[in-house]
């Protein structure tokens, strides 16, 4: 565990090094668009922060690889990731395509075929290397070849990327809410491995998912609102690539049988989990594609209506809409780690963890829907004191009261209607 923290803490530093560099270069050399329509930030702000989260992971990464060269007893476990080293540079490679195309749309709007073709690339690039689904955690279903297997893996990189991609519409949302997913993936990976494999501890997917916390650690004080620094969609697309791989590292390849008998219902939780500490991403790209094709435009189209847009048009605040976000991720993620540490670790029963899990969700779901309530409570006060006043009530009078027709003779003494001019021609 103090490998893994010291190299989330390297991740970390070279990071927020990395993000107050670009921020300092953008704004001398004003490397930032313009304010589009959909943006809720109102100042041109640079978007280039995903350099140098891509920076931070590769250090970090260097850094473990370094470590593995040492050649001492207690960190000769970590040569176990870099014992095929194609693998572990075509996830790099991968990342570093999907950074430059980020890069390149940050600066020049990329066409999204285009960004869709780059995404396909990186994907088959790491499926091409070994990183795919082969098995499922479902009674030990195996994918029945290598290019279903190839193309399986494809399609959930890139659905995964094209998730994070889209929820990146506020300050630190992105950088929070993959900070918290991670978080939790990194430690279920990490009592998994000791579970099954004790002396294997130090594995790719706890890898990737610790790195990427010490990334978003580092970036999340420039980015916090209101933020000076965004990821763009080369940080948002890199944080989806590698949190599907470090998924696909554990849900393809673990055998369920390794856990024991008694313990099946967790052999379910590698599928769960990383669609868990997806569950708000998932959503609201699953939501966007259905909203756009209805309309009869491209699901990639841009537009001002993904789920944290909802939240501020509801009435909440920047900060508690990202709160919000952060809540429903981390009631998510912890509850469906528990339902796996409970029973393996604890001998407590699975269904105490979805016990949690509904409470937690109902908490959130009254956070997020109370504008709504504070909403109506003042509209229902507002009439009610609209009600009572004298003025409304000589206006209700008034407007109902019966307007003469003209040639009608008016009543003697009403000075009111006896000076309106109102008559129907």
């Amino acid at each position: 565990m103090t490998l893994f923290l010291a190299l989330a803490l390297v991740a970390a530093v070279v990071t927020f090094g990395g993000s107050v560099l670009v921020w300092k270069l953008s704004l001398k050399y004003r490397l930032y668009p313009k304010i589009r329509e959909r943006d809720v930030h109102t100042r041109p702000t640079p978007r280039l922060g995903g350099i140098a989260m891509f920076v931070g992971i590769l250090a970090s990464i260097g850094a473990a690889a370094f470590v593995s060269t040492l050649g001492s007893s207690r960190f000769s476990i970590v040569s176990i990731v870099f014992q095929n080293p194609n693998q572990m540079l075509a996830i790099l490679g991968a990342a570093l395509l999907i950074v430059l195309i980020g890069v390149a749309d940050d600066i020049w709007d990329l066409d999204w075929t285009t960004k869709l073709a780059g995404q396909f690339i990186a994907a088959g690039l790491i499926a091409w290397q070994g990183v795919s689904i082969v098995s499922l955690p479902i009674g030990g279903i195996t994918v029945g070849s290598s290019w279903m297997s190839a193309t399986i893996t494809v399609f959930t990189i890139v659905l995964v990327m094209n998730a994070i991609n889209f929820i990146d519409g506020l300050d630190g949302l992105v950088a929070g809410v993959a900070l918290i997913a991670n978080g939790v993936f990194f430690l279920y990976t990490y009592l998994l491995v000791q579970k099954t494999s004790p002396l294997n501890y130090f594995n790719l997917a706890s890898l990737l998912a610790i790195v990427l916390v010490g990334a978003c650690v580092g970036f999340l004080p420039l980015n916090w609102h209101p933020a000076k620094l965004f990821m763009g969609d080369a940080g948002a697309l890199l944080i989806g690539l590698l949190m599907a791989t470090s998924a696909i590292a554990v849900t393809g390849q673990i055998d369920p049988a390794s856990l024991g008998l008694g313990e099946l219902f967790p052999a379910f939780i590698p599928i769960i989990l990383p669609f868990a500490v997806l569950l708000i991403p998932l959503l609201d790209f699953g939501l966007a594609v259905v909203r756009r094709l209805r309309a009869g435009k491209s699901p990639f189209s841009a537009d001002r209506k993904h789920l944290h847009h909802r939240l501020l048009d509801m009435g909440h605040s920047h900060l508690n809409a990202v709160l919000i976000f952060y809540g429903w991720t981390a009631v998510a993620s912890i509850g469906c780690l528990l339902s796996f540490v409970f029973p393996v670790y604890f001998g407590i029963p699975s269904w105490w963890a979805f016990l949690l899990l509904g409470l937690g969700f109902l908490v959130c779901a009254a956070i997020t829907l109370a504008p709504l309530g504070r909403r109506k409570r003042l509209t229902v006060a507002a009439e009610a004191e609209s009600a009572d006043t004298p003025e409304a009530a000589v206006f209700d009078e008034f407007e109902t009261a019966p307007v003469p027709v003209q040639g009608a003779r008016l009543e003697s003494g009403d000075p009111e209607l006896e000076h309106d001019d109102r008559r129907t021609p």
